[in-house]
């Protein structure tokens, strides 16, 4: 391909990074990426290929390059039959068995834990039950400051906000046009803009945006230094998972990974608000705040009635089968789309990039190129019967904002970008 093209980059989260490093080091000359805000975005968010590449990312986080940001720390994944506070998915007990049999294949370590009484050998500062009946789990022990370093062009704020594209009477794209008004000029485009890809291309029921609750409780010094041995918790049933505590901050983060919700448009869209923030609006729905309580009760009981100093909503851009999505639009010829994390996207950042790029450049094996094809199957399929997952979620159904959440949640963005962000 001609390393004189220029290419721009709308989107500067894990794809979009990821995907201008890929680019600048293969030797491209003219590579800009354009994002609302400055990255990190505050509120932006299973099978053998990609345990493979989970495996190949989690090396290179262990490497001096990212030692700053990864930590690595024993994960326990659990799923159970039922629960009185909350709905649990039955094809967890799936997904975890699928998940066994392929760490095993791939000769990872695993050790199958049969009780909660056994995961509390293992991690004695597990002190909830946990899960109740048919509990079954395992666990295993085992880029903006870069992109800036290599020369990367990086726009922000309104002038890196794109609102529409440019085209030519023959539908090629040859430029973006950004909230500010200015006009960015390309002869290649790729959109990696996660939840919001919806809002700037046709979808086609090909992605759903869809916003997962998170929430922060503070504790102090003593809590954290009793918290240090502290595993990544995940019920798949339920959707509740919890990271050890941040020694720095002192905050201890849990969240659901489940199906979420949705905020439709006007025009049928779904996607997030598009505004600029220095932080996550502090709103989550009643009935997503329940839910942390409650796994935080089977979890880490006595911080249950503690209260949460700040929550917030992450939102997914998922696609039917949970696959990503690596390919060009089917029209215009010259835009190529990079989305789909549906909520995995980011642990594969070193090295995601390398895969984008592959897909645009149809370098790679061909079982991938056709595993990350924009899906035009679901076109016609209502929303809901086609966004199943890759079985990994957990709790009730998606369900849509109701119109006072959806109030609610866009009073708490309008304050949010008037204060500092302290996660």
């Amino acid at each position: 391909m001609d390393k004189n093209e220029r290419i721009v980059i709308v989107g500067a989260g894990a794809f979009g990074l990821s995907t201008a490093l890929t680019l600048v080091q293969q030797g491209y000359n003219s590579v800009t990426v354009l994002d609302r805000s400055m990255p990190p975005v505050p509120d932006g968010s299973s099978d053998p290929v990609y345990a493979r590449i989970a495996k190949e990312a989690y090396d290179l986080w262990k490497t001096p390059e990212y030692q700053d940001a990864f930590h690595s720390t024993p994960c326990q994944w659990v799923c159970q039959d039922s629960t009185p506070e909350q709905p649990v998915q039955p094809r967890a007990v799936e997904y975890i068995a699928k998940t066994k049999r392929i760490l095993t294949d791939m000769g990872q370590d695993m050790v199958a834990v049969r009780s909660t009484r056994e995961a509390k050998q293992h991690f004695p500062r597990l002190m909830g039950k946990m899960a109740d009946r048919g509990f079954g789990g395992f666990y295993n022990t085992q880029l903006m400051s870069r992109c800036a370093s290599v020369g990367l062009s990086l726009v922000t704020g309104p002038s890196g906000q794109v609102e529409e594209f440019e085209k030519a009477i023959d539908g090629t794209i040859t430029a973006v046009c950004t909230k500010s008004g200015n006009k960015i000029q390309g002869d290649r485009f790729i959109v990696a803009t996660g939840a919001w890809t919806a809002s700037l291309v046709p979808a086609r029921n090909s992605m759903l945006a869809a916003a997962q609750v998170v929430g922060y409780l503070q504790l102090t010094p003593e809590e954290v230094a009793q918290l240090k041995d502290l595993p990544i918790y995940f019920n798949f049933s339920t959707g509740f998972f919890c990271f050890p505590a941040h020694e720095s901050t002192g905050y201890l983060k849990v969240a659901i990974h489940g199906f979420g919700y949705t905020s439709t448009s006007p025009s049928s869209v779904f996607a997030p608000p598009s505004s600029a923030v220095a932080t996550r609006a502090n709103f989550v729905p009643a009935d997503g705040v329940q839910r942390l309580v409650a796994g935080l009760k089977d979890f880490l009981p006595h911080f249950a009635p503690r209260g949460f100093e700040r929550v917030g909503l992450c939102w997914y851009n998922d696609t039917p089968t949970g696959d990503f999505i690596m390919d060009y639009q089917p029209e215009p010829k010259n835009l190529f789309i990079a989305t789909g994390g549906s909520g995995h996207g980011f642990k594969f950042l070193p090295v995601i990039g390398n895969y984008i790029v592959g897909s645009r450049q149809r370098s790679l094996p061909q079982d991938l190129l056709d595993k990350w094809t924009f899906p035009v199957q679901f076109r016609e399929r209502f929303q809901g019967d086609a966004f199943m997952g890759d079985g990994s979620r957990g709790g009730p159904e998606r369900r849509e904002l109701r119109t006072s959440e959806r109030d609610a949640f866009n009073a708490a963005l309008t304050a949010s970008s008037w204060q500092p962000s302290k996660i």
